[in-house]
């Protein structure tokens, strides 16, 4: 029961974000065709079949029963509809086609600009609410990191530590595991190991590697001393009676000091009944606990580490969250380089409705909730602006054409673009949506 009620918090959070982007999106063109005195027919959230509507002055208003998208039809244009029966006649005043294409450019870049605002409205206030918390570099270069399986594969070991990465200096940490090095090429790090600082080169494919979801967050991570945290009700910790405060010295008699010794040792032990040592206060405790099938126990643990906090004023979270959202941008940009040079897979680097909705994860926060929709904000902004006929870009490169060259091209050629674009939107649609299915069940 709790799987299905995860799975319905997914999909209700991936349907209210997208919604919420789609209607803006949309809201972008309407607004700027009426501006223009075009007239819009429809505007719809979600596609067809209609599930509501409501007709208010020359434009009906409506709701679709798919709610992955959605849609403005303006009069004497050629879109996704393929409704071509007003171009047989002459053009009346009010059309699409009627227009100036500065005019018609405009409208069409309308949803790409409202998405671009909206992304960066919704990083700004995520910056001047939550301000920034990192580990320094310093703090991480105190025990240095944990290696998981594919970086002692690249050559990391558990224990160094990053002393720049591409010849770069940091004070972040999640710089070291940024786009620079994921995404760059001939990308490297700089680590001390025994006393000797050694390069260890990244490989240029390794993205697609932890991509892959048993990867995600296993790559590196700091060496954590920790206290028990926050007990969750009704898990082995809290039957054993483990407290917050607590401090996990051993299990079965091996020693523990640092967080990922507990996961390691807890992984040895799934299903069974395990014998923490802990100290509380000044006191000794043996505590027999059963570990769940996930190697867990049910706590939260509290870092030793001390974490840098940040809290912006409005001007600075205006530049921080600028930069945040046009990062996403550009890691876009960068990402689809890989992908075409081969370095990375397009099944394994791109996500669907399924692998999106499981980003925001079976419990609803708000904070992750805006964050990924600033997120898919940026993203869509940047998928609507590509070059392809159907899509907000590619009508905007045949009207920059008409701009420069002074001919329209003929409704008979904007028909088969239309149509190309629709046949490639459909198959693009249908790959992300078979590769999440096949990603989930293999």
């Amino acid at each position: 029961m709790d799987q299905y009620i995860e799975i319905l918090i997914m999909a209700g959070q991936l349907i209210l974000g997208l919604s919420i982007l789609v209607g803006l999106h949309e809201l972008g063109h309407l607004l700027t065709a009426k501006m223009f005195g075009m007239r819009v027919e429809k505007y719809f959230i979600g596609f067809p079949p209609k599930v509501w509507s409501i007709q208010r002055g020359e434009t009906e208003y409506g709701i679709g029963a798919i709610p992955l998208g959605g849609f403005v039809k303006i009069s004497g244009m050629i879109d996704e509809s393929l409704d071509t029966k007003q171009m047989d006649q002459a053009p009346e005043p009010w059309e699409f086609r009627a227009k100036p294409a500065w005019q018609r450019l405009i409208v069409m870049l309308g949803g790409i600009i409202v998405n671009v605002v909206v992304g960066i409205i919704i990083f700004i206030a995520l910056a001047y609410q939550n301000g920034d918390s990192y580990l320094s570099k310093e703090e991480v270069n105190r025990y240095g990191i944990v290696a998981g399986p594919l970086a002692q594969e690249i050559g990391l070991r558990t224990g160094d530590k990053i002393i720049a990465y591409n010849g770069k200096d940091f004070t972040n940490f999640d710089m070291a595991v940024g786009s620079e090095v994921m995404l760059g090429n001939n990308s490297y790090y700089t680590v001390e190991r025994n006393g000797q600082q050694i390069d260890v080169d990244v490989p240029n494919g390794l993205i697609e590697k932890l991509s892959e979801p048993e990867q995600r967050g296993t790559f590196i991570r700091p060496i954590e001393p920790f206290t028990v945290g926050e007990i969750v009700p009704e898990t082995p910790a809290d039957e054993a009676g483990l407290k917050a405060g607590d401090r996990i010295v051993g299990i079965n008699g091996q020693p523990i000091q640092y967080f990922h010794q507990l996961q390691d040792a807890l992984d040895t032990v799934k299903g069974k009944t395990a014998s923490l040592a802990v100290q509380r206060g000044g006191t000794n405790l043996t505590l027999p606990v059963e570990v769940m099938e996930d190697g867990t126990i049910g706590f939260r643990a509290k870092s030793g580490l001390d974490y840098t906090i940040v809290k912006y004023s409005f001007p600075e979270a205006v530049a921080a969250g600028t930069q945040e959202a046009f990062g996403v941008v550009y890691n876009n940009i960068k990402g689809f380089g890989k992908i075409f040079r081969g370095e990375v897979s397009a099944s394994k680097a791109l996500n669907g409705p399924i692998g999106i909705a499981r980003m925001f994860g079976g419990v609803w926060d708000w904070g992750r909730f805006w964050f990924l929709t600033g997120l898919l904000s940026m993203i869509l902004a940047f998928m609507n602006a590509l070059p392809i006929p159907a899509l907000d870009g590619g009508h905007s490169v045949i009207l920059l054409y008409e701009i420069v060259s002074g001919r329209k091209p003929s409704d008979a050629f904007l028909e088969n673009a239309q149509k190309v674009g629709m046949v490639l939107l459909l198959g693009i649609m249908a790959f992300a949506i078979f590769n999440d299915v096949w990603k989930a069940v293999f």
